[in-house]
């Protein structure tokens, strides 16, 4: 079992930035595919962006040019900058992470709200 702990979250005001983190509680294990994901009250999870072992990003269309995700191999750490934050970004922010021969394990969620 992997548990993943998320950081990062908070209130910010639109055009702000914020960074999440996410990470694994023991690392015995190697992960090959990671990823965000948020979830806006009243709507269905949604992926924010993916990122491969090898470094290839995927990003929504909403967040494309404003987050970065970034992945750090030897911390099995994924993080997500996120810049120029709207209103419409406010949501429960979740990691996901694939364990190389393994299952896919989410995050707790890490709430991000923005707003003036």
């Amino acid at each position: 079992q992997v548990q993943l702990v998320e950081t990062g979250g908070g209130l910010v005001q639109p055009g702000g930035s914020l960074r999440l983190s996410c990470a694994p509680t023991t690392d015995n294990f190697r992960i090959n595919y990671m990823g965000w994901y948020r979830q806006a009250p009243g709507k269905q999870r949604e992926s924010v962006a993916l990122i491969t072992s090898g470094g290839i990003a995927n990003y929504a269309d909403s967040v494309k040019g404003r987050f970065t995700i970034s992945r750090d191999n030897g911390k099995n750490t994924v993080y997500l900058q996120m810049n120029s934050l709207k209103p419409e970004d406010t949501a429960v922010y979740y990691c996901n992470v694939k364990v190389l021969g393994g299952s896919y394990y989410w995050g707790q969620g890490t709430q991000v709200t923005v707003s003036s």
